[in-house]
């Protein structure tokens, strides 16, 4: 009987091209979220295919099932526990030896299983020809190559992998991994003891079981020792583990599991041999060749500041364009609603309120796309993995290596997924130094105040200031994590190597599809954040209600002279008294109260009460500070980020205090999402309290330096 649905798990390397097969089968129809429990990212999609639902799941990039690491273990236990109907096992074809590893112990594990041989044409361009026929004969598992990048055999991967889920599980009859003689009777006795004393209970096949167990497995270990009834039976396999471990350390003079790991690639060894021939034409690396430009010792870091800068350059110049139009959309809204709704408070709300304050930061979205564009182009061409490789030297300064780097870099979009990229780092102090220094990547959400202020004060060199204040986060951040690798996470340098997956040519709705994801987060902010957020500030400057002033008959005559003059002057007079009376009614409400208290820390640093209620808005979502901005300069027709340029512009602050604005911007406290992701991912509030307050002192410092250096130096 067909199935009317049915679950695909995708497993595979990092960088073997999963995500890219994945993004090419589902499209837009994806869900992400995390593994139950776990805050390793789960992405999930559906499809309708010869009238079955397919729920397709990306597992976590991973080298083996052996459960080291939260993305091993989340992969092992949804094969193992959820059963998915068909496991497709991405194989880099081009690293075939690296890449059987993980297929061999999908193998042993009792479940259909399908290879898809991905990066066909980069294993054809170095001159490997692989027989799938034979490999698929060998292994009995059915094997489809595929270019996921162009979606070449996706179509077919998939009808292969519903006619497999119809077809009822066998037993496969193809090699399975054998060990030597020593270690196959080991298993043996193992796993007919795991038979007669399970009674049927046995969470696991048990031939798989059983090595494992040999393995010291400890997950494996406790759940087989739990479904045991007796503690007699507990005992007895307890004891017979540790007889034919110390059996096999014995005969090989080494821990059972690196003599199993190493038969295993003995295995594939072999099957590499008969299936893989070399061509004998010159081989033509194309990915080494480029790496002689990237990662030259004298070229590499130039070209690695030249493309961050043209991102920047990029993300500022050509999203000024898509950015007037979106201003155009938010002026005739904001028109609209002040002719259709009558004086009042509640026309004030909407207009001042929601639509300049969520309005002032929307109109960002255009930036925000082509930010993550550069990222996601610099992710799936493999160049992210070199500016890595190319940082190792500097990172290493910090105490940290290159790893290290890809959440900083991950950074410059949202400092919350860079955090919790850091979980990949295997030692704890690393983790911990890594989450620290994190947050001075300047943020997406720190762009659009960027974009304000430096376009309002250093015009067409905007986009070079901005860089240059990306470049202060990447310096801070390096003496930031050379002061606690020396003092509070003293350490030596963890072992890493940097592995440099092959270029690729992106494949642009994969690329699209990242992109959208990762600016979904910028929009959602507007129907939330951003928009209580506007509530909030436009509520404490608008009250307590000033009264309108009364009019004085010699008012009126003086506004009847004037106008007689000049017909327009009575429209200037009306626009400059009611931007004054606005002036006065922010002064003196609520929000102006506050800004009046705490201006006194901030005036050192050249920022007015206007700029510190702004700051301190910011914290919960850095994009607030504009909206704060847009609602206490929204006065006339100021309400796009183009006018609240020239409006900063007018209102007093200088070239000096806007570079301190931006600087204070850049280290100051980091928003509440990603407090609270410092806190989940160091488990101890201890850090959290200390990233906050360190950041702050910083950010004060380096601000007062330069606005007061700058003052000193004439500027």
């Amino acid at each position: 009987m067909s199935p009317s649905a049915i679950t695909i798990a995708l497993a595979g390397n990092p960088n073997s091209g999963k995500t890219t097969i994945f993004n090419n089968m589902t499209g837009a129809h994806q869900k992400v979220g995390n593994w139950p429990g776990v805050t390793v990212e789960k992405k999930e999609g559906r499809l309708q295919r010869q009238g079955i639902e397919l729920r397709i799941v990306d597992l976590p990039g991973t080298y083996s099932l052996t459960p080291f690491s939260i993305e091993e273990i989340v992969a092992r236990n949804f094969v193992l526990e959820e059963h998915p109907d068909v496991v497709i096992d991405i194989i880099d074809a081009s690293n075939l030896e690296r890449s059987l590893y993980l297929a061999t112990q999908l193998r042993e594990i009792d479940c259909r299983v399908l290879f898809a041989l991905n990066m066909a044409d980069m294993a054809q361009a170095r001159g490997m020809k692989i027989d799938a026929e034979k490999l698929s004969e060998l292994l009995d598992v059915p094997v489809v190559f595929t270019v996921g990048n162009r979606g070449e055999g996706v179509e077919e991967l998939l009808d292969r992998a519903i006619e497999l889920a119809r077809q009822p599980f066998r037993e496969p009859k193809g090699r399975r991994v054998r060990y030597s003689p020593d270690i196959e009777s080991a298993i043996e006795r193992v796993q007919r003891r795991l038979i007669e004393n399970g009674n049927g209970r046995l969470p696991y096949a048990p031939r798989w079981t059983a090595v494992k167990l040999l393995e010291n497995d400890a997950v494996v270990r406790e759940k087989v020792v739990a479904a045991l009834e007796t503690p007699e039976l507990r005992e007895t396999l307890e004891s017979l583990i540790h007889e034919e471990r110390a059996y096999i350390e014995d005969r090989y003079d080494d821990d059972p599991e690196i003599v199993m790991t190493d038969e295993r690639y003995g295995f594939i060894a072999g099957i590499v041999k008969e299936v893989v021939s070399l061509s004998t034409r010159k081989r033509v690396d194309i990915s080494r060749n480029i790496d002689r430009v990237l990662t030259n010792r004298f070229l590499g870091f130039p070209i690695f500041i030249f493309l961050i800068w043209a991102m920047f350059e990029l993300t500022y110049s050509v999203g000024e364009i898509p950015k007037g139009w979106i201003e155009a959309g938010v002026d005739i809204l904001k028109t609209l609603f002040e002719r259709q709704l009558a004086d009042g408070w509640f026309k004030d709300l909407v207009v001042n309120g929601i639509i300049s304050g969520v309005g002032s930061v929307v109109v960002f979205l255009p930036n925000i796309l082509i930010l993550f564009l550069c990222i996601s182009l610099f992710e799936d061409t493999g160049y992210m993995a070199r500016a890595a490789f190319l940082m190792d030297k500097i990172m290493h300064m910090v105490g940290l290596h290159g790893k290290s780097f890809i959440p900083m870099l991950m950074g410059f979009g949202c400092n919350v997924p860079a955090i919790m990229a850091a979980r990949t780092l295997e030692s704890e102090k690393d983790r911990i130094l890594t989450i620290m220094i994190t947050p001075f990547m300047s943020c997406s959400a720190r762009l659009p105040i960027y974009i304000v202020i430096a376009g309002a004060f250093f015009a067409d060199k905007a986009g070079t200031v901005i860089f240059g204040i990306y470049l202060i986060g990447i310096l801070l951040s390096i003496l930031t994590g050379r002061l606690l690798r020396t003092t509070l996470l003293r350490g030596q340098d963890a072992p890493f190597v940097m592995e440099l997956p092959p270029y690729r040519v992106p494949m642009m709705k994969s690329v699209l599809i990242h992109m959208w994801e990762r600016s979904k987060m910028f929009l959602k902010k507007m129907g939330n954040v951003i928009l209580i957020g506007s509530i909030i500030v436009w509520a404490l400057s608008a009250f307590p209600r000033m009264p309108q002033p009364p009019i004085e008959s010699t008012d009126i005559g003086q506004k009847a002279m004037v106008q007689a003059v000049n017909p327009e002057a009575d429209r200037d007079i009306a626009e400059r008294a009611e931007a004054q009376r606005k002036i006065l009614q922010t002064e003196q409400s609520y929000m102006g109260r506050i800004g009046k208290w705490i201006e006194p820390v901030f005036l050192p640093i050249g920022i007015d009460w206007r700029g510190s209620v702004a700051l301190m808005s910011g914290f919960v979502a850095k994009e607030i500070v504009v909206s704060t901005l847009g609602i206490l300069y929204a006065y006339g027709d100021n309400t796009d980020a183009e006018a609240l340029s020239r409006t900063l512009a007018a209102s007093g602050m200088t070239k000096l205090s806007a570079l301190s604005f931006m600087v204070f911007v850049l280290i100051y406290v980091p928003c509440l999402a990603t407090v609270a992701a410092i806190r989940r991912e160091t488990g101890s509030a201890r850090w959290m309290i200390f990233s906050m307050v360190y950041s702050s002192l910083m950010a004060w410092i380096i601000a007062f330096l330069v606005y007061q250096t700058g003052r000193w130096m004439g500027f």
